[in-house]
């Protein structure tokens, strides 16, 4: 930032900045010359009175001389009563500025007494020596933030409109400064992580700038860390050739030492620090560590083992700081105190990891343990990346969570991990890190691990930590009795705790009153010494405990398969209010049985759920109550996701074809509320979805598996979506239903649709009519004749798209169905494009938009405004065009519809091209890169397709062939037909 202007306030001696009774005066010339006195804009007079105001303005303060200002306004040929033009035109600047403020001075004038602030360039000027030393600071977040302020207030071109060779050498020196801000700013972005933003933005920058080489270094950067390394190196070898022939020079030395670095997979261009979150003042460091316990007894030997290892990682005593990435796994038997023990030595380590501890639950010993990718995406949002900036793969995900750790210390501790493949892609992998891993098997597949074997607790441990919780004079004369005790939780930690916080919480019992009640248990010692039944007899003593609705209360909960739960979805599972249900579940955190996962959410470890299912089916009368707490939660689901659809699809009838319900669900009045509870509520959803099939519940799930697609269409969820879809479809072909089948088959072909698996998507659409057709289903039978027009239209075989359109309409009007039949106009739209009747195709696209505007449609109607800007593309007409797809990206991104909104940026990008724009497009084309599009890999080739044309028509010649080559591998990868475009494409180079 240093050479910038700068500009010193501009005060009057003792003056307070303003006039009494009158608004400040202030001034811009980062754009048009203006003046405004509060918010009243000033008019400033003809360009060259514009001129001499910014000349005197630009002065900073000093005194311009006749003889300079005739110069600044008009060089060399002045007009011969140039002195005279001056006088007049200062004598009207003075009688719309404050008295005082421009004053006549040595046969010369000056604009002086200027508030603090009054001008943009002095703001500026502040707010880049600011950024600066923020960024001497380290405090990267705030020096982003303020170069973003002091950027967004440029307004075009400086100066503009303002003649005169002053005016004209002060553009370009303040243009150049804007640039170098630029340029900071955006390798402050890079030193962040938010590469997969940046690249967009460089694209468009380095095609408006070629020749600027520090530009095409950031693109280059930018390029490598989202792991495009050939279009990196394709950056090089444009600028290369475009300096060779516009100066004849060859590359500086820093843009060749990259490029060489590229070549290398050079380590050191890995980022240095992880994305955060805009508004965040200073580097996030997250704290993710559960409590330790204040009691935590014994284990001296596995603290000082494990303590050892982590200082290894740490650098403890090393003048060199870590050189390693320590990992920990300690294996035992559920209840032995893995996760105690991790968490203990966690927090004593924490000074040795100042970047922060992250934690996670892996529910390994569960029936659907935590997916990497899930984990990752909490991770990498926990380090301060952005959610535009996470990717979708595993591997993308586990590459960028290494990235973002690269040069950190952070402790990872891995709780309850099912086995060494889950934890692979969630260890650092980075020196100076560590991570801790808890599981019930041992690890010995996990490559570099430090094993530890956690046995039970020794009798004289047990007794210390019976003896901390429940004090020293209960157990002092009780001691037969208290080794009575821990011996019949058979020295497991978890069992000792469950028993001793009991006993502590009640006054009137004794030590041997609670020996007497774990000997009335006949088969307790037994089942403690019989692997994991030794956990289920600990949690005897706990529920044997529980008044009679906390232990209902326990039994129904374990009943559900989803992750954690909500107190409003408890609340329908025990058929209580909201209220007796909070105080039931905050009862049973209190024992231990129950955990709070975040407010308003509860989970039991994955043992106690077993345990509470085993009461379940014990001592639940009657039996039929289970299935009844169940079908209650399938309830809930089902009438509060019909309820968010409705919100997002006024006028859509499908609600109200859905099956019945008779516990009512939760009630929005907003669409973002709504949006958020789906969204949150997810993964517990599509868990009740399966399992409810197979049961008497299935048509119920499978409507609730269609009310719910946005989970699939916005990208979110799709992997349980679809194995959700999957399980449902053969549920409902082994139970011969035949009308659930059909619906089944759409939810799941919808999802295949966004992923852009079009072969499978119509066996699935065929199906699904047949079905629909045979069972007597015209909702379903018309939702499938749309999808079959889809796939259609993605075969190219647009009059059978038309002939599904049609009946799709058809149908949608006879039942009302607004939205729907909205969706299918706009459809039949694209059918005629692709038939080659363009007015035909607008006509249709016009009606199918006013439909959507009639029935108030609200995420839908951006369908409407995309299909109406296709329709236009395809006539010519790029700025009506344009002008649609404005409006629909608006509301895709309002509603969060990701993969829309990359779809949306697509179109733009090929409108900008057919319209010769080549530098928006490729920006928008790297939008769509980083969000997503409906069509999966197919969509991502046409998008990289488009991006290779438009880099080569910015003279980007091979990196436009490095986007080809990606397009072609996914083109040959699906068997799609534009695989041969893109050969013909790069045939040229070939032959070369």
């Amino acid at each position: 930032m240093d050479g910038g202007p700068r500009v010193p306030e501009q005060r009057r001696p003792g003056a307070p900045g303003e006039p009494d009774g009158s608004a400040a005066l202030r001034f811009g010339v980062l754009g048009p010359v203006r003046a405004w006195r509060g918010e009243e804009a000033l008019a400033t007079g003809s360009p060259q009175q514009r001129a001499l105001l910014a000349a005197l303005l630009l002065r900073e303060g000093r005194t311009a001389t006749a003889a300079e200002l005739i110069d600044a306004l008009w060089g060399e040929e002045p007009p011969s009563q140039a002195l005279a033009a001056l006088r007049t035109y200062a004598s009207r600047l003075r009688k719309i500025l404050d008295p005082g403020v421009l004053v006549s001075e040595s046969g010369g004038y000056a604009v002086r007494g200027l508030a603090e602030g009054a001008l943009d360039l002095a703001v500026v000027q502040d707010l880049a020596t600011e950024a600066e030393k923020a960024r001497t600071a380290g405090d990267l977040c705030h020096a982003r933030d303020v170069l973003r302020d002091a950027l967004a207030r440029w307004d075009g071109e400086v100066l503009a409109g303002v003649p005169g060779p002053y005016a004209e050498a002060q553009r370009v020196r303040l243009e150049e400064w804007r640039l170098q801000l630029l340029e900071t700013r955006l390798d402050m972005d890079l030193e962040q992580g938010c590469h997969a933003e940046a690249v967009s933005e460089l694209t468009a920058l380095t095609a408006a700038h070629p020749l600027r080489e520090r530009l095409r270094e950031l693109l280059m950067l930018a390029l490598y860390r989202s792991g495009r390394q050939a279009e990196a190196l394709a950056v090089y070898a444009d600028t290369r050739r475009l300096l060779a022939d516009e100066l004849g020079v060859d590359p500086r030395p820093g843009l060749q030492d990259l490029q060489q670095r590229i070549l290398r997979a050079d380590p050191g261009l890995a980022e240095t620090s992880a994305p955060a979150p805009e508004a965040s003042p200073s580097p996030v460091r997250p704290a993710q560590l559960p409590a330790t316990v204040p009691d935590f007894t014994g284990r001296a030997a596995f603290v000082r083992e494990l303590s050892d290892v982590l200082s290894s990682a740490s650098g403890a005593g090393d003048a060199h700081g870590g050189r390693v990435m320590a990992v920990s796994a300690l294996a035992g038997i559920g209840g032995v105190g893995k996760t105690t023990l991790a968490v203990h030595v966690a927090h004593q380590a924490r000074a040795a990891f100042p970047d922060g501890q992250l934690y996670v639950d892996l529910q390994g010993a569960g029936a659907r343990a935590a997916e990497p990718e899930t984990v990752l995406g909490a991770f990498l949002r926990a380090l301060g990346t952005a959610d535009s900036a996470i990717p979708d793969s595993l591997e993308e995900r586990a590459a960028l969570y290494r990235s973002v750790l690269d040069g950190r210390r952070v402790l990872v501790l891995l709780d309850n991990a099912r086995d060494a493949a889950q934890v692979r892609p969630l260890l650092p992998g980075t020196e100076g890190c560590a991570a801790l891993v808890t599981a019930r098997v041992r690890m010995v597949d996990l490559a570099g691990a430090h094993l530890v074997d956690l046995d039970v607790m020794s009798p004289e441990e047990a007794l210390a930590l019976f003896t901390k919780i429940v004090g020293e004079e209960r157990v002092a004369s009780e001691r037969e009795a208290a080794l009575d005790v821990v011996g019949a939780c058979g020295f497991l930690p978890l069992a000792i705790r469950i028993a001793a916080s009991r006993l502590a919480a009640r006054r009137t019992w004794t030590v041997s009153v609670l020996a007497a009640k774990l000997a009335d248990e006949r088969r307790r010692l037994d089942e403690l010494q019989a692997g994991d039944l030794a956990v289920k007899a600990t949690f005897e003593l706990g529920y044997g405990q529980l008044e009679r609705a906390q232990a209902r209360a326990f039994r129904l909960l374990g009943l559900a398969d989803g992750p954690d739960i909500s107190l409003a979805a408890a609340a329908a599972v025990l058929d209580l209010p909201v209220d007796d249900t909070e105080d039931l579940l905050e009862s049973l955190v209190d024992t231990s049985l129950l955990e709070s996962a975040a407010p308003g959410r509860y989970r039991f470890h994955d043992l106690v759920r077993l345990y509470a299912r085993a009461c379940a089916e014990r001592d639940e009368h009657p039996p039929s109550e289970r299935g009844a707490a169940l079908s209650r939660l399938l309830d809930f689901y089902l009438a509060t996701t019909a309820g968010v659809y409705a919100i997002e699809r006024p006028g859509d009838r499908l609600v109200d074809d859905l099956e019945a319900t008779r516990y009512p669900g939760l009630r929005f009045t907003d669409g973002p509320a709504a949006l958020d509870w789906l969204y949150t509520e997810s993964s517990a959803l599509l868990a009740c979805v399966r399992q409810a099939a197979g049961t008497e519940r299935l048509r119920r799930a499978v409507d609730l598996l269609w009310a719910a697609r946005d989970l699939a269409e916005s990208g979110a969820n799709s992997r349980q979506y679809e194995t959700t879809a999957t399980a449902v479809r053969e549920a409902t072909r082994a139970a011969g239903d035949i009308r659930a089948e059909g619906r089944a088959r759409i939810a799941l072909t919808g999802f295949l649709l966004v992923s852009g698996r079009i072969r499978q998507a119509s066996e699935e659409a065929r199906l699904a009519m047949e079905r629909a057709t045979a069972a007597g289903d015209p909702t379903a039978a018309s939702w499938a004749a749309q999808d079959r027009g889809l796939i259609a239209l993605h075969q190219r075989r647009y009059s059978d798209g038309k002939v599904f359109f049609d009946l799709a309409i058809e149908g949608f009007r006879e039942a009302r169905n607004g939205l729907c039949e909205a969706t299918a106009l706009c459809n039949l739209s694209r059918a005629y494009m692709g038939m080659g009747n363009t007015s035909k195709a607008i006509e249709f696209a016009q009606n199918g938009l006013a439909v959507h505007v009639r029935v108030g449609s609200t995420m839908r109607l951006a369908n409407g405004h995309y299909a109406l800007g296709v329709a236009f593309a395809t006539a010519g007409r790029h700025i009506d065009a344009l002008a649609q797809f404005s409006r629909a990206l608006t509301i895709f991104v309002d509603h969060r519809q990701r993969l829309w909104a990359g779809t949306t940026h697509f179109r733009i990008a090929e409108t900008h091209l057919e319209a010769h724009r080549p530098g928006p497009a490729a920006q928008h084309a790297e939008q769509a890169l980083a969000l997503g599009c409906i069509g999966g890999d197919q969509m991502r080739g046409n998008v990289l397709k488009l991006l290779g044309h438009a880099l080569s028509a910015l003279g980007e010649v091979d990196r436009g062939k490095a986007c080809w080559h990606e397009a072609l591998n996914l083109y040959e990868a699906n068997g799609s037909p534009e695989a041969e475009t893109v050969r013909t494409l790069l045939e040229p180079a070939t032959a070369a």
